[in-house]
């Protein structure tokens, strides 16, 4: 079973693109959970979202504590939460960061798939420059760095323009650009 569980802030999307990336998943055949886990935080409180992936259906119900993978929306939330907890040496982070906001305590521990969500998300015209909407863009960045279990990126675009109440084409197009544009750094 893949575990991922997505950092954002109430209002970037995350719950919005865990039901996006499981809805990808069931496309391919595979059964699935996607589901949020936050209370009565207000617009910009952290929020998490957890998405679960199997072959067979997940019996599995509850937070995922020790994911495969972990995606997160807001660089800031790395000083405000411990997105790190739970996760193996190597576990793959999908990290929205800006040019030399890499935080350097996590390189060569994990898997960092690196991508400036902002600025695609912009360039796409999705949301505005102070709020961009960049849930659909690290759902690209995720494609490239996951593997197992196979997600064709077809399928993943398909569901994000299934998936998005407005802007389809502009969203997929903004996810296909950061599926080409993530720079990954291994784990040392």
């Amino acid at each position: 079973m893949l575990g991922i569980r997505m950092h954002g802030r109430g209002g970037q999307g995350a719950v919005v693109a865990s039901k996006i990336l499981a809805k990808a998943y069931f496309m391919e055949g595979l059964f699935v959970q996607a589901f949020p886990a936050f209370g009565m935080e207000r617009r910009g409180a952290a929020v998490a979202a957890y998405v679960r992936v199997d072959s067979s259906p997940a019996l599995a119900r509850g937070e995922i504590v020790n994911p495969d993978v972990c995606v997160v929306l807001d660089p800031k939330l790395l000083e405000m939460v411990d997105v790190t907890a739970g996760l193996a040496p190597g576990t793959p982070i999908v990290l929205n960061y800006a040019e030399g906001q890499v935080p350097q305590d996590l390189v060569g521990r994990f898997t960092l798939a690196l991508i400036d969500a902002n600025q695609i998300a912009v360039n796409h015209r999705l949301g505005s420059r102070l709020a961009p909407i960049i849930n659909t863009v690290v759902l690209g960045a995720y494609l490239k760095v996951v593997q197992e279990p196979p997600l064709k990126p077809e399928t993943l675009f398909q569901a994000i323009e299934e998936g998005v109440p407005a802007k389809k084409q502009e969203n997929a197009a903004a996810a296909r650009e950061a599926y080409e544009q993530v720079r990954v750094l291994e784990k040392s």
